[in-house]
């Protein structure tokens, strides 16, 4: 029976299905200072395959992508603009345990540079000494 499998798979006409990609959403930093600017980097951007919307806030100089794409390839459309972009580096100031440590001198404002240094240490001391006394610890009436 493997030789009939054999042939018919190399004879039948069926081409394999491409995976799709999945639905993400792409921030990217760009440098823009007119309204000539943000036009040229929203319609590269939207002429993309895959595209369900882009959202443009010059503002914070940032370009939001959302739909089935890859975020490289976006990054390298907005660059062939000829502007400078990035991916964006910052997370919201409520996010971070830590936000002290990653404070951005000129990021915008509410948001804080995303570092390993402002994620908490899983195996921190703070986390385990509080939890001896929580009500969810089963063996907090053994320590008291």
């Amino acid at each position: 029976m493997g030789a009939l499998d054999f042939l018919s798979d190399y004879f039948s006409n069926v081409t394999p299905k491409k995976k799709h990609k999945p639905m993400q959403t792409v921030e990217i930093k760009v440098k823009m200072d007119c309204d000539g600017c943000e036009r040229r980097v929203r319609s590269s951007v939207t002429n993309m395959s895959g595209v369900k919307e882009v959202e443009v806030n010059r503002d914070q100089s940032k370009v939001t992508v959302t739909g089935y794409v890859d975020r490289n390839k976006v990054l390298k459309r907005v660059q062939s603009t000829g502007k400078r972009a990035k991916f964006w580096p910052y997370v919201e100031y409520n996010l971070v345990a830590y936000p002290y440590i990653a404070y951005a001198k000129n990021g915008p404002s509410g948001f804080v540079k995303n570092t390993e240094l402002a994620q908490p240490n899983p195996n921190g001391a703070d986390d385990k000494i509080t939890s001896f006394f929580s009500d969810d610890n089963p063996n907090a009436c053994l320590i008291m």
